[in-house]
Parts: C-alpha cells; sequence; structure tokens
C-alpha cells in the first residue's frame, strides 16, 4: 500500500493537523515507510503462539473479588431532601 500527497493531506485534516505545504513529501515517506514496515510484520508466522503481556512469562496478580466497603447506605441519603429505601428520590424528567 501506498500513500499519496492528497491523501497525506486528507489525514491532517482529519486528525486537525495543520500541515505545511514543503512537509508534505516528508509526511508521506515517512507514512510509506510505516506501511511499508507494517506489511512485513504480516508476513511473519505466529501460527500456534501465545499472546504475552511482557517478556518474561509471569502470571497476572490478582485479588479476591469481594465487597470490603459499604453498608452505610443510611449516612450517603442522610442530607438528601427525599429518599425512599436508602434511594435518592428524583422529579421525573422523562415523560
Amino acid at each position: 500500500m501506498s500513500v499519496d500527497q492528497t491523501t497525506v493531506r486528507r489525514i491532517a485534516k482529519l486528525a486537525r493537523i495543520a500541515v505545511a505545504e514543503e512537509a508534505v513529501p516528508h509526511l508521506q515517506d515517512e507514512l510509506n515507510a510505516m506501511l511499508s514496515f507494517v506489511e512485513q510484520l504480516s508476513e511473519v508466522n505466529v501460527d500456534g503462539v501465545e499472546p504475552m503481556t511482557s517478556v518474561i512469562p509471569m502470571e497476572m496478580k490478582k485479588r479476591q473479588d469481594g465487597v470490603t466497603d459499604g453498608g452505610y447506605a443510611e449516612l450517603i441519603v442522610r442530607n438528601a431532601p427525599e429518599t425512599e429505601d436508602n434511594f435518592f428520590v428524583v422529579p421525573k424528567v422523562v415523560e
């Protein structure tokens, strides 16, 4: 895939980046170099290769999923003008 100067200008416009006209050829070369590198990466055979989170094999740190805080809903809604069963009561805004 190759990027022409019109495409470079369009990308800059979509990204809302001001690009001087003399910088367009340089950006075209850089974008084409990036795309050629991506094409090289697609040629690599990665069948059977597990995704990595690090270069060193490691287990993810996990914690027990449990409630460690709460149980004081009465205190939270205490200053509300109107409550019902420890919930805030608000006026209906959608018909």
